[in-house]
């Protein structure tokens, strides 16, 4: 095994969400992670068409519920460096896998827990998903158009973004740490927290005036002409990020040579509505609805395709698969004859090896035995 995470073990206490995709990017990175699965739960999918986000370590089955299941899990922990769990708080003591006992049998241990309110405060026992932790932290208000409903944007922001990428950053750090001080501790990753560290900018941006709790009012919501999307000829999208002037001047011109703001109405560029006016955006925006409808989202990608007007095709999931460019850094790849994400970031001197597909659950009482032997092998 290879990767800047190699020799690392890991014991996935088995659920859904932002733990096992964090589990996910460990072993990406070279970690040798093994899952435990709990009361058959497999996410989504099912044994013959596994959760892809369980790609890249050994699943084993266990009742954590008995003793000999728990036992058999502390084993596992005795010789780990990390336990990632995403149970509510209190779930994994009751299993006798809190933290507390981990930590007193591997003092050296990180016990990466991440949950959506957190270890603590007054909602921690409660149930929620993505969209509920948006919802607490401002950001789910600020996403959608104006006067209409905020959307959900998927379940990326809260169990990815906020959650996943925030326990495996506490991992990454406590592990760190462990090299210096040689001892290990508890990681709280909550959604509410790593979506308010996301939000950071927001913050900023409010704390000097230029962000409205209004939707669609500010410059990245939609707001803005020169930061939004736009129907084509044949019903498909384009993507306009031109926030600096000197991207938006290569819009201009790329709308102008297609002959697009003519047809738009815009004979002469000094009838452009003023983009640095907020009161001319709405017609600004009645200029780019009109000229981006004039030709298909593939013309468009091909004539602003080798320019900097931040102009781009909305691919769906499909096209994504074929794009040249994500195909040229295999972005995309198959894993197992299945497309899906490949491993990220990337390491100059330590790449690890390509993911293996989810494995099958091992079932039989010898499973936890052998992972222990291979080990204590690889320990000396």
């Amino acid at each position: 095994m290879t990767g800047p995470l190699a020799g690392i073990r890991v014991v996935e206490l088995g659920g859904i969400g932002p733990a096992p995709h964090a589990a996910m990017v460990l072993a990406d990175l070279g970690a040798d992670v093994v899952r435990i699965e709990r009361d058959g739960a497999l996410g989504v999918g099912d044994d013959e068409r596994p959760d892809l986000t369980l790609r890249g370590r050994r699943r084993i089955a266990l009742d954590l519920g008995t003793a000999d299941g728990a036992a058999a899990a502390l084993e596992l922990v005795d010789r780990a460096d990390v336990v990632i769990e995403g149970y509510r708080p209190g779930v994994a003591e009751r299993l006798g896998l809190g933290p507390d006992t981990c930590l007193g049998r591997n003092p050296r241990l990180v016990y990466g827990r991440v949950t959506g309110w957190g270890q603590d405060g007054p909602r921690a026992t409660h149930a929620g998903h993505d969209l509920n932790y948006l919802a607490l932290t401002g950001a789910l208000h600020a996403i959608g158009r104006r006067g209409e409903r905020p959307v959900p944007p998927l379940n990326l922001v809260a169990d990815f973004g906020g959650g996943s990428m925030l326990v495996v950053t506490g991992v990454l750090a406590a592990l760190v740490e462990r090299s210096v001080s040689g001892r290990g501790q508890v990681v709280d990753a909550a959604m509410v927290d790593g979506v308010s560290l996301l939000m950071q900018l927001t913050w900023s941006m409010r704390s000097v005036g230029q962000w409205s709790d209004a939707r669609e009012a500010n410059l990245l919501d939609g707001a803005a002409p020169f930061y939004d999307t736009y129907a084509c000829a044949d019903g498909r999208f384009v993507a306009v990020g031109a926030i600096e002037e000197r991207f938006w001047a290569q819009v201009v011109a790329g709308l102008a040579e297609t002959g697009a703001l003519a047809a738009a109405g815009v004979a002469d560029l000094a009838d452009l509505p003023d983009r640095n006016d907020p009161h001319d955006w709405p017609a600004l925006r009645d200029v780019l609805t009109r000229a981006f409808a004039t030709r298909p989202r593939d013309a468009w990608a091909e004539v602003f395709g080798g320019t900097d007007a931040c102009v781009t095709p909305v691919l769906t999931l499909a096209e994504a698969a074929a794009d040249p460019h994500l195909a040229a850094r295999g972005t995309l790849a198959p894993v197992g004859g299945v497309v899906q994400a490949a491993p990220a970031p990337r390491f100059s001197r330590t790449a690890a090896d390509a993911p293996h597909p989810p494995a099958p659950v091992g079932r039989d009482a010898d499973a936890v035995g052998r992972v222990l032997e291979e080990w204590r092998d690889a320990a000396g």
